[in-house]
């Protein structure tokens, strides 16, 4: 997928001046962030849960290989096929091959936030293979040839006008306002996608070491389907989506379930344990499990930004944030929106490229308040605008301005003495008196004009106030 967060502010500033954007990002809000604080308050014992997949997931990632390889061993001792894919073209690379051996046409897919980040739906258009899929939202995103706008709902900016459009370009017929018409036709459509496919490729919610088995959860019951009509199924996953046991499944499907849309039990909690067995109804012929790196190592590595990989995907830090409620997803410019998305982006594609998202946050602390892991997301943001400012994401180049950096150098000399503090005083105070009226400055020039787009300040002290005060006591 294209990174094209260099566009933030661009892409930001364009939503937050869209009604109808807007209007649609409201919705985050009032339905997802408040179904969670709903479900929290009806758990009795949800801190305690959230303590335990805090838990079980810093252990997963602290012994991170040893998983990994008891995973593969059991995926293979129950007739699947592992992949360790190093990158986005590893991976995409591996899919079309099991695609090709096989001669498959249609590929049904089921939600998944890792085939998205490596772009295989354009993939498998360019090797003439037909993508379809199967999740409504994803599929309305795949009809406006967008990128997902949520985690949990990619198409929650869509109008039910835009999304009528949409349906009747491939549908034809009389045009459809009614959700529930454009949910009948939309199945409709798919229902001969799901007869004819010969692939499913599925996401992974949680991969488990013990069992070698896979854990998804839908609401919508495509998902089933594609792990289990056609004759090969493919998973994909990124690496931080183990956990040791399935007692420890149990824990991660509720908080994950409850964060994510404020239900206690999705409609649909689907295992899958590789290829059909013998005697089995239904299932796949072939199984295969792609574990996806793709920049994650550099999040493994440093000791405090590994904390990033526990995260769940379950959007709740989204629906927190008032900023990612004003600027939308595709602002984020990759994948993974929102606060998390500030902070896996810039490390995942390169801290230079994604250098204006760690600074895309109040630091308000309602992400880490909705977070089920209780990741320390403004702590991790912080870092990341550390490391830009001190040129750490390139030696060469420093992400703060040129006459930023001059500024503070001075303001560092001048705070250094109360001589050169009392002098710098007076001498900012005569150069501020032309620009303010009533003793307030309301505009800067540029460079400085930012300073004063939308707010004013209190024109500095001719006097500091130890002298003042020395004068009061004479």
């Amino acid at each position: 997928m294209k990174v094209r967060t260099d566009e933030f502010k661009a892409r930001s500033a364009e939503t937050t001046k869209n009604p109808r954007r807007q209007a649609s990002l409201k919705l985050v809000y009032d339905g997802l962030h408040k179904g969670r604080i709903a479900a929290a308050e009806d758990t009795d014992d949800w801190e305690d849960q959230r303590d335990r997949a805090r838990a079980i997931k810093w252990h997963t990632i602290n012994n991170l290989d040893y998983y990994l390889d008891l995973l593969d061993k059991n995926v293979r001792a129950n007739g699947g096929n592992v992949y360790f894919a190093n990158d986005d073209a590893e991976a995409r690379d591996y899919v079309l091959g099991v695609a090709k051996a096989n001669n498959v046409k249609t590929v049904i897919k089921s939600k998944s936030m890792v085939s998205e980040e490596i772009g295989l739906n354009e993939a498998f258009e360019e090797a003439g293979i037909n993508p379809v899929e199967t999740d409504l939202g994803e599929y309305i995103i795949q009809l406006a040839k967008e990128a997902p706008y949520h985690l949990i709902a990619p198409a929650i900016h869509k109008t039910r006008e835009e999304i009528s459009d949409l349906i009747q370009e491939v549908a034809g017929g009389p045009r459809q306002e009614d959700p529930q018409d454009l949910t009948d036709t939309a199945r409709a459509l798919l229902r001969d996608e799901f007869r004819k496919a010969e692939m499913g490729v599925s996401g992974v919610n949680f991969a488990v070491a013990e069992t070698g088995s896979i854990a998804i959860v839908t609401n919508e019951g495509n998902g089933r389907m594609v792990t289990s009509a056609p004759r090969v199924h493919v998973a994909i996953v990124g690496m931080e989506k183990l956990i040791p046991s399935m007692q420890d499944l149990s824990t991660m499907l509720r908080v994950l379930i409850r964060s994510a849309t404020g239900q206690r039990i999705s409609s649909y909690v689907t295992v899958v344990n590789g290829p059909r067995k013998a005697g089995e109804e239904d299932g796949p012929d072939e199984f295969h499990l792609v574990i996806v790196n793709n920049g994650r190592e550099n999040l493994l590595k440093d000791a405090q930004l590994r904390e990033a990989m526990l995260c769940l995907r379950c959007g709740a830090c989204l629906n927190a944030c008032p900023v990612y409620r004003k600027a939308g997803g595709h602002a984020y410019g990759w994948v993974y929106p929102g606060p998390i998305g500030a902070i896996v982006t810039p490390v995942m594609t390169g801290k230079k490229v994604g250098r204006d998202l760690p600074f895309a946050s109040t630091l308000c602390g309602a992400c880490k308040d909705a977070c089920p892991v209780k990741i320390e997301l403004p702590t991790l943001l912080l870092r990341l605008r550390s490391d830009l400012a001190e040129g750490k994401a390139d030696p060469k180049e420093k992400s703060s301005p040129l006459l930023e950096r001059v500024s503070i150098k001075a303001w560092r000399f001048g705070v250094q003495s109360p001589m050169r503090f009392a002098l710098a005083g007076r001498l900012s105070s005569l150069m501020m008196a032309p620009l303010s009226r009533g003793g307030w400055v309301r505009w800067l020039p540029p460079p400085l004009s930012g300073w004063t787009k939308s707010r004013e300040f209190p024109r500095i002290a001719g006097k500091p106030f130890r002298a003042r005060f020395r004068k009061k006591q004479r």
